[in-house]
């Protein structure tokens, strides 16, 4: 930063062209002090910026995905857990999570009580971290292609929450996709989606996720569920709503709640 300043009573006091060069030359000296003043400002800043991935100014951040662009369903799954487990009860005691970055919604479910947590990767994990490694390790976790049925039997898992993933797949692989969710889940299905308006995957990252994200409106899924005999759990959907309302909690995705296949 000190390199930078640009002193103009040192040129004047060199050349001798103004009066009073004294005097600005004795103000030229407080320039170092100022100059470790500046470094010392851009160091605390660098700093607080660092902490701020932790969460000490992040809670704007919750919003954004660093694996889908701008913004992220995933995430919102994230902060409607507890919400899930008042409108869910017991039905939380097995939960299989289907979406981008899985290992950090799973990692959350592990610390429920009484709770299991599942999950399927649907993508490439280049940059995993060592506790997503961990959890693939040990067969918590996997990396699956959604579009051909998922490894697992009938009703493996009491309930089933996904996200992101299904607004990239085309209602060709839908067909396919949602209703094996629903096989492998015995007491529900919980979707969230994104909103129509918001952004998903930007350009550079098509070639992971294979298309831009299609941002359906609720009443394209509700007549989706119709057409694939998915039918909304109402109970658990009153239960969420009232959940919700006493924690003040507004999600900003959609979510639906559907009952499996019998």
């Amino acid at each position: 930063m000190s390199r930078r300043q640009v002193n103009p009573s040192r040129r004047f006091v060199d050349s001798g062209s103004i009066p009073f060069a004294g005097a600005l030359h004795s103000k030229s000296r407080s320039s170092p002090l100022l100059s470790i003043g500046l470094v010392l400002l851009g160091a605390f800043l660098l700093v607080a910026y660092s902490y701020s991935g932790a969460g000490l100014f992040g809670g704007e951040k919750e919003a954004f995905s660093k694996f889908e662009g701008d913004f992220s369903c995933t995430l919102e799954a994230q902060r409607a857990i507890p919400i899930l487990k008042k409108a869910y009860g017991d039905s939380m005691r097995k939960v299989l999570h289907v979406g981008p970055d899985t290992c950090s919604v799973v990692s959350k479910l592990l610390k429920e009580e009484e709770t299991e947590g599942w999950g399927v990767e649907p993508y490439d994990i280049e940059d995993a971290d060592g506790n997503c490694k961990s959890l693939i390790r040990k067969g918590i976790v996997r990396v699956a292609d959604i579009k051909f049925p998922l490894p697992y039997r009938p009703k493996s898992f009491s309930l089933v929450i996904v996200s992101d993933a299904l607004d990239y797949l085309s209602p060709k692989y839908l067909n396919k996709t949602l209703p094996d969710l629903a096989r492998v889940s015995s007491d529900g299905l919980v979707i969230f989606a994104g909103l129509p308006g918001q952004q998903k995957a930007k350009v550079a990252e098509l070639s992971k996720f294979g298309r831009p994200a299609k941002m359906r409106s609720s009443s394209w899924w509700i007549r989706y569920f119709v057409q694939t005999s998915l039918e909304e759990n109402e109970a658990a959907i009153k239960k969420f709503d009232q959940a919700a309302a006493k924690k003040s909690y507004k999600p900003a995705c959609q979510v639906f709640h559907l009952n499996s296949y019998h």
